[in-house]
């Protein structure tokens, strides 16, 4: 069997932790079986990791880009059109995933500071596809505003994919029609017009 160079080992690592993060979270994760599965000792696993905190770093910061790749809009389409297509993508990824975003976002790895960073920073990405849409307004009020929004988008997808008691195209109208109010009552002006698709 040809020997893996130290990308595709590292690769295989943290694709072996993704797979696992489906019935456990990050911070349970057991290096030993990891390398195990990998066919590899434990001490070799250091040698592409050399601390448990960088492999599960490794692995978090491979679902993040996971995430945020799988809802990428297309960056031709209008911007109120992105957001839409977001907003539907990440549905469809929490519907296919709910249970190791729980793990590893929600349960915030037993608190572990390099979760929650990721998982702001991942957050981050979400907020800024909404404010595009928005025309990037420069009002640090709609910067909280949209933090809050995702807050409750996240949440309620969550609870949707747990026990879904609306039809799926309700819940995206949900979504979208819940920023629509909030910018509203912010500013005063209505944009439900601008976030027709």
């Amino acid at each position: 069997m040809a020997r893996l160079s130290a990308d595709d080992r590292r690769r295989q690592l943290v694709g072996i932790g993704l797979r696992r993060l489906v019935d456990r979270p990050i911070h349970e994760l057991s290096l030993d079986e990891i390398a195990s599965e990998a066919g590899i000792s434990r001490g070799l696993l250091f040698h592409y990791f050399p601390t448990k905190r960088d492999y599960y770093t490794a692995v978090v910061q491979a679902a993040a880009a996971r995430l945020v790749r799988q809802t990428e809009p297309d960056p031709d389409a209008p911007p109120p059109r992105q957001l839409a297509q977001t907003l539907d993508a990440y549905v469809a990824f929490i519907e296919r995933r709910r249970e190791p975003y729980l793990a590893l976002f929600r349960g915030a790895a037993g608190g572990a500071d390099y979760v929650i960073e990721i998982y702001e920073q991942t957050r981050g990405v979400f907020v800024e596809r909404a404010r595009r849409a928005l025309g990037d307004p420069a009002d640090p009020r709609v910067d909280l505003m949209l933090h809050g929004w995702f807050g409750f988008v996240e949440d309620t997808v969550l609870a949707w994919t747990g026990a879904p008691t609306i039809p799926r195209d309700e819940l995206l109208t949900l979504l979208r029609d819940s920023l629509v109010v909030l910018i509203d009552g912010l500013t005063g002006t209505a944009v439900k017009n601008h976030f027709a698709v």
